[in-house]
């Protein structure tokens, strides 16, 4: 309760639809906040870097990309540069007329659902770890701790739609320990304890929280999953949501797959992907599962690698002459022609040569996006080759568009129930992941990826190189190499000394390949010297 004795209210509600297939799995659901876009769910939420989408400004975000919420991640706004320890980060000062600072600093459209959380996904490990006071984020400025006291007052300064409260994470793609698992586990109960104390007792808090299920197995945070279930049944209004980090524990809590149901509270609420999904496919895995909301980081990779998503659901059909299925009878004297398909690609590479002069659209899926029905394909390959990022930009707004397009697509299939048919001839005729892609990246800067170690591949080439193609050895590798080639000559005379059974090609052939050295007189005069260079009084001296 708060401070008054009035329970705490939200401004979110969720509502089930319709669940596709019994026994949990995929649903239908609706997300409203008051003021906010309306979110149909299967949906997918964008994912910032420093509080905007990258390559799209604010007001093209509202134009142009069809979202209806983005993430922000803490850590991208409390850089403290050395000189500067006890500033405070601007965004905390910054004035806004409607109590939504972090709306305000971002200049994000006031029509989409703000979730906050601490750090960017997927995240940068940290080499420090986390302690029992808070956890360790990557800043602009490198890594810094933040308590859970200081997580919480910067929630509830900069005011968003949705918080996710701490977890204990280790961001690595290795399994933990099952001493390390319950170490998570206990202080992510301990940390949500302090969440509920701060967020909604004291204080009458309108941000809805989706609380955090970690990545390790039910049988390490059974009890925090408990107490989870006991807090929104107690009090509905603390408990909003739950923010997912493993797809796979979502069968585990949902109560009809408990024998007990001891988490059926649980159940209706809207989930969360913090899993980072790298393709289509895992999306439709996890949201097969039970998932409500995605966040795709491989949106935001596919146009920075000048990648144009190419992919519908349900897939196209086949050509007439190509039917995909045959009986048992006709597949045995089926011509060529009828063999399966090959895949379709899930994206087409647009720095290709081969579209300097397309005047295609992007892609030829009838795609509606401004970047398809503005421009075309040599346009956009040349704006890559020259990096422009203009050419980002439209290859964001349509990759958006896309997926946008998929997940309607995918909530009529489980209205008509057809979903399941669908999604598996989606998972037939795709290419397992999306195209690397050859072009140039856009610059990335320190804070968005962390070194990995030495020998590490560059994504770009470098923008200076040495004068007529020089290797990275510089001078000392031209004379690395004009001595291996002296050695190989002499090599080449000796061998035909010993086929000829003589030394005259080696006597005669060596001064030819390797420069004698000049030795000065002994009673050389330095005005001689002087006058006429040292190779020339050898000269004459010969």
């Amino acid at each position: 309760m708060s401070s008054d004795g009035q329970q705490p209210t939200t401004t979110m509600t969720f509502e089930l639809l319709k669940t596709a297939i019994k026994d949990g799995g995929a649903r239908l659901g609706r997300l409203t906040f008051s003021g906010r876009r309306t979110v149909d769910t299967p949906n997918f939420f964008g994912l910032t870097s420093r509080g905007v989408i990258p390559h799209v400004t604010p007001d093209n975000v509202e134009k142009h990309l069809h979202t209806n919420g983005t993430y922000m991640a803490l850590e991208d706004f409390i850089e403290r540069p050395q000189q500067y320890m006890t500033r405070s980060p601007p965004i905390y000062e910054t004035p806004s007329p409607v109590n939504k600072p972090l709306n305000s600093f971002t200049a994000m459209p006031s029509s989409i659902i703000t979730v906050l959380g601490s750090r960017r996904l997927p995240a940068v490990c940290s080499p420090m770890g986390n302690t029992n006071q808070g956890i360790s984020v990557f800043t602009s400025t490198g890594f810094q701790a933040v308590t859970t006291k200081e997580y919480i007052n910067a929630v509830q300064t900069l005011n968003p739609d949705i918080a996710i409260p701490l977890a204990d994470l280790t961001h690595k793609t290795n399994t933990p320990t099952s001493k390390r698992a319950l170490r998570m586990a206990e202080r992510t109960d301990d940390w949500i304890k302090e969440w509920f104390t701060e967020m909604y007792t004291k204080k009458d808090s309108k941000i809805a929280t989706f609380a955090p299920v970690l990545p390790i197995s039910y049988s390490m945070q059974w009890e925090y999953l408990e107490r989870l279930s006991e807090e929104h049944a107690s009090n509905p209004a603390v408990l909003s949501g739950l923010a997912v980090y493993d797809a796979d524990l979502i069968p585990d809590i949902s109560s009809s797959s408990s024998s007990s149901n001891k988490y059926k509270n649980l159940d209706p609420l809207p989930r969360l992907a913090l899993t980072a999904p790298s393709n289509p496919h895992q999306v439709l895995r996890q949201l097969s599962l039970g998932m409500d909301i995605f966040l795709l980081p491989f949106l935001s990779t596919a146009s920075d690698a000048g990648i144009a998503l190419s992919f519908t659901f349900p897939p196209p059909p086949p050509p007439p002459n190509n039917p995909t299925s045959t009986s048992t009878s006709e597949s045995a004297a089926a011509p060529e022609s009828d063999l399966p398909l090959p895949l379709l690609p899930l994206g087409i590479d647009m720095s290709s040569p081969s579209h300097s002069v397309s005047l295609l659209p992007l892609t030829t899926n009838s795609c509606t996006c401004y970047a398809c029905t503005t421009h075309h394909r040599a346009f956009v390959q040349h704006l890559l080759c020259a990096r422009e990022m203009l050419g980002w930009t439209l290859l964001q707004i349509h990759n958006h568009a896309v997926v946008a397009s998929f997940f309607a697509a995918i909530r009529e299939a489980l209205a008509d129930g057809t979903f399941e048919e669908k999604a598996r001839l989606f998972a037939l005729r795709y290419e397992p992941e999306i195209p690397s892609g050859l072009g140039e990246r856009p610059r990335a800067r320190g804070y968005h990826f962390k070194s990995e170690g030495p020998n590490e591949v560059k994504k770009n080439k470098p923008a200076w190189s040495k004068f007529e193609g020089e290797g990275e050895g510089g001078e000392q590798g031209k004379e690395e190499k004009k001595e291996k080639t002296v050695e190989e000559k002499v090599d080449e005379l000796r061998i035909q000394d010993e086929q000829s059974g003589t030394t005259s090609a080696l006597a005669s052939g060596v001064d030819s390949v390797a420069e004698t050295p000049l030795v000065p007189d002994e009673n050389a005069d330095a005005k001689d010297l002087e006058e006429k260079g040292f190779a020339e009084t050898v000269e004459e001296k010969k």
